[in-house]
């Protein structure tokens, strides 16, 4: 008690140091001054961070609930704890959770005392883990279930009741006050996106939730923990492992150890891949949690602070490795006897609880038939079709085996930055004449045909969208000493005529400069090149019986008759070639929309073309004036100013670049009725920028191969949101 007094007085004197006021004496003065802390922790900065991350406006202010104390501290027959109705990091329909005899909630959340569970089975699971014998756990780490049947019973009866109301997978937080149990407060659960998808299909199968439902109920940027690497299981058997703690998040994480918030930050923003070390977590480590690969915590159990923030931010974590001896003065850890500093790199298992030294091996994650079952309800509701930006089979085969239906922007020049490659397209630069160009672009031929051969082979009997070259071409030869010493021997000129060369090249402002259509009208023998790559090698593989369907698109369009220059440039060759071959293939020429003129003059554009893809990097950058490259220097003060909300790179900005999508649209259909009309930016991967494109009637989106599901699952939301 004389402790606790001590304790109080010095609580006392901080808040006269910090607030210049002495502690107020009077109930009604207090429980204002704890409800003003609540309303005044909108503000902080953790607060600030988190709404970020879960894109929550600032807008929305916060609220109090004010309520009647219970204790879980007034000795053996009191208790504290929280439980999940259904496993919150694999979606298991298993009732779970962990509790603390003679013990505050706190105590739990942050991890300063590692609990007990609340079932048998799931003690014996921590027991097994923990290499903890049967004997053992009985006599020290017993369950509620054991030592308290009764109130375990009422409580197993009642997070069952509340399930069922709710409709969805309850987090609940309890009190046993001298052996009556109190609920303090339940809400849907967070989980990680594998337990999303798993507690939507199983409460759909089991006639809790429909199946529109179920598909609402999952958060498309969720589908990307799903499709993160997993260990590779041969690579395991090889890898040591240090110890082990509690699975709190699933996942496999591998990077080097930090052991503070701000140094995670840091080295994160230098491209490095770090594993968050703490005793414990708490909400100051926020920052350094997002963007961490993982977190290991030595105290904490399954619903600690550093278990439940993981889950929700979707990283593996691994709490309550109780043999990590943690030196947070020398930066070090040490971890049976293995001392490990800062720098060191370690790998978790998060689905294990298992932590190894040392970088291991990850393969490709293996999907479950939940999420099979979720991207076949999705394809059953979704108008709009998801393509894939795939430049070569693998990345093709991979989207497809995630439910692309074509290829919406494959860009040639990516193919050109290999070995001979590379020397032919050189050697086009340097060419000083169009003899010399053609000579140089008859090396490149055979190369870009069998690279589309590849890529039309991987998506057979469906539509593959390939790009003319794009990039100015100062950006396929070195601007370094070295590179252009090398380019010189080579090519067999000198040092000084390269420098001159690449010197030539150098544009002020290449963005809006010799590129694109720009160039293929510039030097119409790289476009007839290209076309013959392209049909020749469709005409190959129909040779074998292939079906192909090719869809040339020119670049950077914005003037009717640039684009008409090009077309009719794309249809000699092809004529040309046919002739040759005395064999044909159906294909469309169509043009990219991503300069604002074309979009405003898309009805005269339309009369030519036969399809519009909205390259909405590039239709951003010209619509807000921005530059790409450069954007890092204000945009980050923009944000925290709110004079942007989000960051319209990332986020389709609707009232502008939309618009103009929009407008395009329209006025191309209204010339060309059948117009085909997508997106291929970054943007068609991005869940509400994916909404807008299916409500203005875009006939597909095309992003990443990894992005595919989460573009499907949006597409059936707007669907459904209609």
């Amino acid at each position: 008690m004389e402790d606790l007094k001590e304790l109080v007085q010095k609580f006392k004197k901080t808040v006269k140091v910090k607030t210049g006021k002495d502690f107020p004496t009077n109930a009604y003065e207090q429980l204002w001054g704890a409800i003003c802390a609540v309303f005044n922790s909108w503000t902080n900065e953790r607060a600030i961070l988190y709404r970020k991350m879960e894109g929550i406006p600032y807008e929305w202010g916060t609220a109090v609930n004010v309520q009647a104390m219970v204790f879980g501290n007034m000795g053996d027959s009191s208790a504290t704890g929280v439980c999940f109705s259904r496993d919150a990091g694999t979606g298991e329909d298993l009732f779970n959770g962990e509790y603390l005899i003679n013990a505050q909630g706190e105590d739990v959340v942050a991890g300063i005392r590692t609990p007990q569970q609340i079932t048998k089975i799931g003690s014996q699971r921590w027991a097994e883990l923990a290499g903890v014998s049967e004997e053992e756990r009985v006599a020290k780490f017993p369950s509620m279930e054991e030592i308290m049947p009764e109130i375990y019973q009422e409580l197993d009866e009642l997070q069952t009741k509340l399930e069922n109301h709710y409709k969805d997978m309850q987090d609940m937080e309890f009190t046993v006050q001298e052996g009556k149990l109190w609920f303090l407060q339940t809400r849907n659960g967070k989980r990680t996106g594998a337990a999303m998808v798993k507690i939507a299909m199983d409460l759909f199968r089991q006639g809790v939730i429909d199946e529109k439902t179920a598909l609402m109920r999952v958060e498309p940027n969720k589908l990307d923990e799903l499709l993160h690497p997993i260990f590779d299981k041969e690579a395991l058997t090889q890898a040591k492992v240090l110890t082990r703690g509690l699975p709190a998040s699933p996942g496999a994480a591998t990077g080097q150890i930090v052991f503070f918030a701000d140094d995670a930050s840091e080295w994160a923003a230098a491209k490095k891949a770090v594993i968050m070390v703490r005793i414990e977590t708490s909400p100051e480590d926020l920052a350094g949690m997002a963007v961490a690969e993982g977190i290991l915590t030595a105290r904490g159990g399954m619903t600690s602070h550093a278990a439940v923030v993981a889950r929700g931010m979707g990283k593996c974590c691994v709490s309550g490795a109780g043999a990590l001896r943690i030196d947070y003065k020398a930066r070090t850890v040490e971890i049976d006897g293995v001392l490990l500093k800062e720098g060191d790199y370690i790998s978790l298992n998060g689905s294990t609880g298992e932590v190894y030294l040392g970088e291991v091996e990850t393969k490709e994650a293996e999907l479950s038939d939940d999420f099979a079952e979720l991207m076949k309800l999705a394809d059953k509701y979704t108008r709009l079709q998801v393509r894939t930006n795939a430049d070569t089979p693998h990345d093709a085969m991979v989207a497809r085996n995630f439910g692309a239906v074509g290829i919406g922007l494959c860009r040639t020049e990516h193919m050109f930055f290999e070995g001979e490659k590379i020397k032919a397209m050189r050697e086009m630069i340097l060419a000083e004449n169009i003899e010399e160009r053609r000579i140089a672009l008859a090396k490149i031929l055979p190369y870009q045909q069998e690279d589309f051969k590849g890529i039309f082979k991987a998506m057979e009997g469906l539509p593959v969208t390939v790009r003319l070259l794009d990039p100015p071409l100062h950006e396929f030869v070195p601007h370094d000493l070295k590179g252009q010493e090398e380019m010189a021997e080579a090519m067999g000129v000198s040092l000084k005529y390269i420098q001159e060369r690449v010197e030539s090249l150098c544009e002020h402002n290449p963005m809006l400069g010799h590129r694109g259509c720009r160039l293929g009208n510039t030097y119409p023998e790289i476009t007839e090149m290209q076309t013959r790559a392209i049909l020749g090698a469709a005409l190959a593989l129909k040779k074998e019986g292939v079906v192909t369907h090719p869809e040339i698109m020119v670049p950077l369009t914005g003037i009717l008759r640039e684009y008409k220059e090009q077309d009719n440039v794309i249809r000699a060759e092809a004529a040309k070639l046919f002739a040759e071959v005395g064999d044909s293939i159906d294909f469309t020429v169509g043009t990219m929309i991503e300069i604002p003129r074309a979009a405003l003059t898309a009805d005269r554009i339309a009369s030519a073309a036969e399809f519009f893809s909205f390259g909405t990097n590039d239709l951003t950058q010209m619509t807000f004036g921005y530059s790409r490259d450069d954007v890092a220097s204000f945009l980050p003060i923009y944000l925290e100013k709110k004079i942007l909300e989000v960051d319209p790179f990332q986020v389709l900005d609707q009232k502008g670049v939309g618009q103009l999508i929009q407008m395009a649209t329209e006025k191309g259909r209204a010339i060309r009725p059948e117009l085909k009309c997508g997106i291929c930016g970054e943007h068609g991967g991005e869940p509400s920028s994916v909404k807008f494109c299916h409500r203005v009637g875009l006939n597909y989106v095309s992003c990443s191969p990894f992005r595919v599901p989460i573009a499907r699952l949006s597409a059936a939301q707007a669907a459904l949101e209609d």
